[in-house]
């Protein structure tokens, strides 16, 4: 299955080569990152990690982008950490030094997931599994095809869930569920995740390309600065008491008040108009 959403409006245009370890587009405020190792299943390297990190930067300092769009090439979406990597995997005489590759390169992805300024929507067109899979789930929103899957292969090789894996799983479907995919590292087709929450939506493998798309111009248009609010709000607030997250939600409302897209938003209601948003 090789559904790999891609612009299809007039005003699409590609930023990177196509050749490129994460290749970018564009169409209107919308950004896509595709990772592009499809023979490896994007699995990856420490060169891929620097061309994403660069993208991701790239998408958050760019004025023009309200919506991130992160999908793989071929048919797989990532399978996590290629295990074929110079200093991955176990040697005579050598120890790999899994911390410090978690440390250098699955902390900083996981965060600047999380503090990215607009939406991001993971298309998930094929498998994604370990360090793939919470990657994926790091993402807002996740859209899967219904022939992709999810599995945390950790446990297989001897290893945890990163990548905010450990975090992640027990907010997004309890601890129960969370242990059986952590340790059984079974297989998880897309519809099963939907169902237990873990992921948004499951859509046809040849519907995903629209679904996405149409779901990233539609948050495109809304108030980003606010969607991104609302992350950090929800994610605040499983650290914080009732109170704190009372006394949270009344900072932010007081930042988000004095903000242009709280005028507009108003001002369209009570015209009733569509309202333009463009705070980010």
């Amino acid at each position: 299955m090789s559904s790999t959403p891609s612009p299809s409006s007039s005003a699409a245009q590609l930023l990177s080569p196509a050749d490129a370890l994460v290749v970018v587009s564009q169409t209107g405020a919308v950004r896509q990152l595709s990772l592009n190792r499809p023979s490896a299943l994007n699995s990856f390297t420490v060169e891929m990690h620097k061309a994403l990190s660069s993208a991701l930067d790239a998408a958050a300092e760019d004025a023009g982008v309200r919506c991130l769009v992160i999908t793989g090439s071929g048919r797989g979406f990532c399978a996590g950490q290629d295990l074929n990597e110079p200093g991955m995997a176990p040697v005579p005489g050598e120890t790999p030094d899994i911390a410090a590759v978690v440390e250098r390169h699955y902390v900083p992805l996981a965060l600047r997931l999380q503090s990215m300024p607009i939406p991001v929507i993971a298309a998930v067109n094929g498998v994604a599994a370990g360090a793939g899979a919470n990657f994926a789930l790091n993402c807002d929103l996740v859209v899967a095809a219904r022939s992709a899957s999810f599995i945390q292969a950790f446990s297989k090789i001897g290893l945890i869930p990163d990548c905010g894996g450990t975090w992640l799983l027990p907010r997004l479907v309890g601890r129960a569920r969370a242990l059986g995919l952590a340790m059984l590292g079974d297989k998880l087709s897309a519809d099963d995740a939907q169902k237990i929450g873990l992921i948004w939506q499951v859509v046809d493998d040849g519907e995903l390309a629209n679904a996405v798309e149409t779901l990233a111009q539609r948050l495109a248009a809304m108030p980003v600065s606010a969607l991104a609010e609302i992350r950090r709000s929800i994610d605040a607030g499983q650290q914080l008491d009732y109170e704190a997250a009372l006394r949270n939600e009344a900072a932010v409302q007081g930042r988000l008040g004095r903000q242009a897209d709280f005028s507009e938003g108003v001002a369209a209601f009570q015209a009733k108009r569509p309202p333009v948003f463009r705070d980010r």
